[in-house]
């Protein structure tokens, strides 16, 4: 797949956030992921290139949604565990598919629904092929085997991702954030499902909203958050931003 490099150098502007990051410091941010290893390599190839004449700070940021969809969940566990980005401070976020495995292999009855909307892929990429919707009473053993396949450093990672990072005037997190309520008092659920109430607000939330989980088909840029799911699994388009002083700009996988 060729690889494409997309410069938007536009700024957000919302009435007492300036966009900026500390001096020194550049930070490259990726959206989306589920289950597209080969995506990913070829995204950290090209920040490896972008970043290659860069010696001060570098921060790589994954806003969550690792696995599910994709066909290569393990993949990229792996691939993050095992292989991080030599020179970069890693900060992984919890995404809503991260929470909702976790809570498959624990509470497997109850959060079922999982194996509905990704899990069944995530299954299969860990050696579970499963080629029927499971019945009710096969939903325990399916955890079970999900739980002993588990390697343990996958299990840590998942476990220690955070909900939330903070650097200069800009908020990462995997969904968005409620409108009107402080970012340190954020409930963790938002974090992770909101979606409407948060993508049409015009509030000035204090920071800028840096977020995945909702796909457009473009990064989506306003005054008050920036969007950067673009679909990876169905579309083939990764997209990482990168943010130096008050410079936004993207880079992308792609067709073109």
């Amino acid at each position: 797949m060729i690889t494409r490099l997309i410069n938007k150098f536009k700024r957000s502007s919302v009435e007492g956030v300036h966009p900026h990051i500390p001096e020194k410091q550049r930070i490259y941010c990726i959206g989306d992921i589920h289950g597209c290893a080969d995506l990913l390599q070829q995204i950290h190839k090209k920040i490896l290139t972008d970043a290659s004449n860069y010696s001060d700070q570098k921060t790589i940021i994954y806003l969550g949604d690792y696995i599910d969809r994709g066909e290569q969940s393990q993949q990229v566990i792996e691939m993050l565990v095992s292989n991080p980005l030599p020179g970069f401070e890693p900060v992984y976020l919890l995404g809503n598919h991260e929470q909702a495995v976790l809570s498959f292999i624990e509470f497997p009855e109850a959060s079922a629904a999982w194996i509905s909307f990704g899990g069944r892929e995530a299954l299969n990429s860990y050696g579970i092929p499963l080629a029927h919707i499971p019945g009710k009473r096969e939903i325990p053993e399916l955890a079970k085997r999900l739980d002993n396949k588990l390697p343990d450093t996958h299990r840590e990672f998942l476990q220690n991702c955070k909900y939330s990072y903070q650097c200069g005037s800009y908020y990462f997190v995997h969904a968005g954030i409620q409108p009107g309520v402080a970012l340190d008092k954020q409930d963790p659920e938002d974090q992770l499902w909101i979606r409407e109430e948060f993508l049409e607000s015009k509030k000035d939330h204090g920071a800028i909203i840096v977020h995945g989980h909702s796909i457009t088909d473009e990064p989506e840029i306003l005054p008050n958050r920036i969007g950067i799911d673009t679909g990876a699994y169905k579309t083939g388009v990764l997209t990482c931003l990168v943010l130096e002083g008050e410079e936004q700009r993207f880079l992308q996988t792609g067709n073109a």
